[in-house]
């Protein structure tokens, strides 16, 4: 049996992580802080004064809580065994599947605050509306908090230095005579920023979204209510609240949607339509009688990508000579050449 726990003399390592890894995993875990203490809050206050619409934002508030529990604990996990051999390409993608698994939840989210809104639509509840406003506000306030802590900051990118490891290794076997393989692997890893021509979402953080999305899906249920509850109070349309709950759990299931198709696709190495990555290193390797043969590009963390790349050509060369032709495409982290000669 292979023993995965001790990495091999010269092997180089496979830490996939986004660049702001760490400042991510500081700021959900002070967001889950200031939300789970104004949930207590709200609960304990509604308890003691009786109001129904304080309770239930609390225990709506630890519904995002969890979620961004997931997501804490996703970048704890993944930063802990960024070096574990037994993942081999690294933890880079754990953010991506707590970010759908975060996305679930915001859709059982939105579907229970729909269904909430329709049965108050049939049965209306008695609103307190000064107090319903109080909470409302409170709870918005907190929200566009902790939005602004868990925003993707780009300008913070621009302090990244650049720099990245290479490594060599060639296997070759010879199959006949006119066949030979040669695998190759580059890293490119952490503390090192990407420079994307002009990829859309290229280094982003789908477990930091998912957060952020759990965040920004409150704060429109709070600026919902307090439209709704305005207009209740002014004019006497207790309708209304139940109405703003429906339009917010139709946006909300939307946000999920977006999230779950987005991780879904990177958990399942799709790749998307908008990604150059392909076409730029299709266009450095062939000619001069070389041709791709097999090309398999992914995602293995934010801003890193692998690839797989076949070559067969006339004139074989050195998988080091193609690994320079792509030194220059720095979201590459990870690549494995093959090269056969043509018959």
């Amino acid at each position: 049996m292979t023993d995965l726990t001790s990495p091999p003399i010269g092997a180089h390592e496979h830490v996939f992580l986004g660049d702001d890894h760490e400042r991510n995993e500081r700021r959900t875990w002070l967001v889950i802080a200031i939300t789970a203490t104004m949930m207590v809050l709200e609960i304990a206050a509604g308890t003691i004064y009786g109001s129904m619409a304080l309770v239930a934002d609390g225990w709506h508030m630890s519904t995002h809580a969890a979620a961004m529990l997931i997501a804490a604990t996703a970048y704890l996990y993944a930063r802990r065994n960024a070096r574990n051999p037994r993942f081999t390409f690294g933890t880079g993608k754990l953010g991506d599947l707590a970010a759908f698994a975060s996305a679930v939840v915001l859709a059982l989210v939105a579907v229970l605050i729909g269904w909430e809104s329709l049965v108050r639509l049939y049965s209306p509840v008695a609103i307190n509306f000064s107090q319903a406003i109080t909470v409302a506000v409170l709870g918005l306030a907190v929200n566009l908090l902790c939005a602004w802590l868990l925003r993707h900051d780009h300008a913070h990118h621009g302090h990244h230095h650049h720099h990245h490891h290479d490594h060599d290794h060639e296997h070759r076997h010879q199959d006949d005579d006119h066949h030979h393989a040669h695998h190759d692997h580059g890293g490119q890893h952490m503390a090192r920023h990407d420079h994307p021509s002009g990829h859309r979402n290229h280094s982003a953080d789908n477990n930091l979204r998912a957060a952020y999305l759990h965040v920004l899906a409150d704060a429109l249920t709070s600026v919902l209510a307090i439209a709704a509850l305005t207009l209740g109070g002014l004019y006497g349309w207790n309708w209304m609240d139940p109405a703003m709950g429906i339009v917010g759990g139709i946006v909300i299931a939307h946000w999920s949607w977006s999230l779950i198709r987005d991780a879904g696709r990177v958990l399942l190495d799709y790749v998307p339509e908008d990604e150059e990555l392909p076409d730029e290193i299709r266009c450095v390797i062939e000619g001069d009688g070389d041709r791709i043969t097999d090309l398999h590009v992914w995602q293995l963390g934010p801003g890193h990508r692998g690839a797989i790349v076949a070559i067969r050509s006339a004139a074989p060369q050195d998988p080091s000579c193609y690994r320079k032709k792509l030194a220059h495409l720095h979201s590459l982290s990870h690549v494995t050449i093959e090269v056969e000669k043509a018959a």
